[in-house]
């Protein structure tokens, strides 16, 4: 009897479900919005009615299921499967949802871990992080944090939220308030989300920018900064400054906290950086970190800066991980 794998990828906007077989290849799909102000009941109510869609559509009966991994942006106790809190789904937070959703899919095993632990596996066992024993993933995008494999495996600490660095302070009590409560954490100085709050900040205290003129009244996003970069605005090469030159340090604390070689990076600052300009060419963010690392960095032994692999799939296929 072919058993079956489900993995999903839950995000701010949208949740993504992956089915796959017993030789671990995607075979189905589903996706559904993320109802980022529903409560906690409800979020997994809908996962569970999303994993019945998928079962379904495939014509499986839950008893051909090996299980459900699912992959969150939360603080999650991991041993006993609570989520602690969620960013950017404010609501769900101290909730029992491995207990929650197991009661749903009668009994099916149910692992829920973060995000970027999910991202980190697939990519080690799959993607650009292939042959690495030890490896960082580093998501880059509307927040930052780090997926932290150690041997071969996915360390989480004793909690379960590990790699959470981007919440390291550099600037005590400096800048602007992160959504994790301090000022002066990395990433309140260069994640994708908080560079706009610079930005807005820096323009509202009279600072000229033709950023606001190419958003033409929408909200500012970063396409907007990619358009003023490109045009010669000063404000926005003060912003993608920034974000490289924390970045850069970010990347640096790490390697010589854990001193492990070897950097996977995925999210959406990578592809904003291609929409820029430097130097004639199309801007690559790797390349722009690693100088502000390397200008840090006094050895000479080798260190990898890799782009991701997986692409959009990575969150699927690190959750399904989960259950091997």
């Amino acid at each position: 009897m072919e058993m079956f794998t489900i993995g999903i990828d839950v995000g701010g906007t949208k949740t993504a479900y992956g089915l796959f077989d017993g030789e671990t290849r995607i075979v189905g799909r589903h996706s559904h919005p993320s109802d980022a102000l529903c409560s906690p009941e409800r979020f997994f109510d809908q996962i569970a009615a999303g994993i019945d869609a998928l079962l379904s559509a495939g014509h499986i009966q839950k008893e051909n299921l090996r299980g459900v991994g699912i992959g969150m942006p939360s603080f999650i106790l991991f041993e006993e499967g609570r989520i602690v809190k969620t960013s950017n789904l404010p609501n769900i937070r101290d909730f029992p949802a491995r207990a929650y959703l197991r009661g749903k899919l009668g009994g099916i095993r149910v692992i829920i871990d973060n995000d970027a632990h999910t991202a980190a596996i697939a990519e080690h066992r799959h993607g650009a992080g292939r042959g690495f024993e030890n490896l960082l993933y580093c998501p880059v995008s509307t927040g930052i944090s780090t997926g932290i494999i150690i041997n071969g495996t996915i360390f989480r600490g004793r909690y379960g939220w590990a790699g959470e660095s981007g919440h390291m302070i550099v600037t005590p009590d400096d800048g602007i308030e992160c959504g994790c409560g301090n000022r002066g954490c990395l990433m309140s100085w260069c994640s994708g989300s908080m560079i706009i709050k610079h930005i807005k900040k820096w323009i509202e205290a009279g600072e000229e920018s033709r950023i606001t003129e190419f958003a033409g009244g929408e909200a500012l996003n970063g396409n907007h900064l990619a358009m003023a970069y490109n045009a010669g605005d000063a404000l926005a090469h003060r912003a993608v400054a920034q974000m490289v030159t924390f970045l850069g340090i970010w990347t640096y604390n790490l390697y010589v906290t854990l001193n492990i070689n070897c950097f996977v990076f995925g999210g959406g600052l990578l592809k904003l950086f291609r929409e820029l300009t430097i130097d004639g060419k199309p801007g690559n963010l790797l390349n722009e970190m690693k100088a502000v690392f390397d200008g840090y960095n006094k050895n000479d032994m080798p260190v990898y800066f890799k782009e991701a692999e997986l692409g959009d799939d990575f969150g699927i296929i690190g959750a399904a991980e989960l259950l091997f």
